[in-house]
């Protein structure tokens, strides 16, 4: 198992995060992306977004993942817009068109599952 934190704790069965959102700090008029951990079959990736940053229109061969932890973010699911807020969480299927824009500074958690 590979690790990546700050604030991580590691046992000998799990990988704990104490405050998800201290793990990116939101950069002024950009996005910053930082791999949280990673072994053979997932990849955490924490997004900070300042308000109006996107990551456009795209598709991915793994399924995944993302939760919001703070913030407030537009995503697009093939063509469809939804807006989330912190706690809401979406499985995206490999290859589906997706697109995320923050409404506001926001953070987000993409979980990419290896092998699906």
């Amino acid at each position: 198992m590979q690790s990546y934190a700050g604030s991580m704790d590691v046992s000998l069965s799990a990988t704990v995060f104490r405050d998800l959102a201290a793990e990116v700090a939101i950069p002024e008029e950009g996005t910053l992306s930082r791999v949280l951990f990673k072994d053979d079959q997932i990849r955490l990736v924490a997004f900070a977004f300042d308000a109006g940053q996107e990551l456009t229109d795209h598709t991915a061969s793994v399924a995944a993942i993302v939760e919001v932890v703070t913030g407030r973010l537009l995503v697009g699911l093939d063509g469809e817009q939804v807006e989330l807020a912190p706690g809401s969480w979406v499985h995206m299927p490999a290859n589906l068109r997706h697109s995320v824009q923050a409404i506001e500074p926001s953070v987000m958690l993409l979980t990419m599952l290896k092998g699906s």
